[in-house]
């Protein structure tokens, strides 16, 4: 399976796309994320060994989460179980790529604390004081750790993006899913770039009523995923929010017919 190239635009497709999905089951949406916030909580009660056990089975729940979106825009009804099909299928190898995952966040986090992050760390946790000129050194060091650390991440997300739903949907192993998962994005820069943008944004607007806004910005986060992988994977286009709104509405419109047809077939006649 070979990535296509899609129009800038439809980085904005994609998350109107998402929002639809989530618009159809609200509910259903937000108990599966509360259900995987409550998980990733429970994890954290783990000292240290928590946080490395979540990264291992995050794409087990990402690919399960995909399933379900997959089920939904194919007619089918989103189900809190959707959130645990990963551990029925190809478990060992969205596990390894949990795995390989863990690895590059470890091996990220060393370059950080080599470049001169160690030195901010320690100010910030631990309170460590820097005299002016330690400081102005610090942040300088800081600033290149950073920096390196963030173009370190970029193709981390980009090879882990489409990763657990190719295993899922396609059966490929962990290595060549991440790097036909980089390529695609890398291919579709330009979309990716548009999707971050508008994500940033509409992140900002959904933490200022106190935070609130992340129960729609979640799901729909999540829902934008599965449309880019349909998008950039499938042969056929992703129909827009509007078209599948006005299906909905034919499909919607074509069940009263036939109720009504129902109803007066059912009236005695005289």
């Amino acid at each position: 399976m070979e990535a296509r190239q899609v129009r800038g635009r439809q980085g904005l497709q994609w998350i109107l796309s998402g929002f639809y999905l989530f618009r159809q089951a609200p509910l259903v949406w937000i108990l599966l994320c509360f259900t995987l916030l409550l998980i990733a909580m429970t994890m954290e009660l783990l000292p240290l060994l928590g946080k490395f056990i979540f990264t291992l089975i995050s794409p087990v729940f990402m690919a399960g989460i995909m399933v379900g979106c997959r089920s939904q825009i194919r007619g089918d009804q989103l189900e809190l179980v959707h959130l645990f099909v990963g551990f029925k299928r190809n478990t060992a190898q969205l596990i390894t790529l949990g795995g390989m995952y863990l690895i590059g966040q470890v091996l990220i986090i060393g370059v950080f604390m080599m470049i001169g992050g160690s030195s901010l760390v320690d100010m910030l946790l631990y309170g460590k004081r820097f005299d002016e000129r330690e400081l102005m050194e610090v942040m300088d060091n800081a600033l290149s750790a950073s920096l390196a650390g963030l173009l370190l991440t970029i193709p981390l997300m980009m090879a882990m993006w489409f990763a657990p739903l190719l295993i899922m949907f396609e059966n490929m192993p962990p290595v060549i899913a991440m790097r036909k998962s980089f390529f695609a994005c890398l291919k579709n820069i330009i979309p990716f770039q548009i999707y971050a943008i508008i994500l940033i944004v509409l992140l900002v607007l959904a933490i200022m009523p106190f935070g609130l806004g992340l129960i729609i910005w979640i799901p729909t986060v999540f829902a934008s995923i599965y449309v880019s992988y349909e998008d950039i994977f499938q042969s056929e286009s992703i129909p827009s929010s509007d078209e599948l709104t006005k299906e909905d509405n034919e499909a919607n419109k074509e069940t009263t017919e036939n109720q009504e047809t129902t109803e007066s077939d059912r009236q005695p006649k005289n």
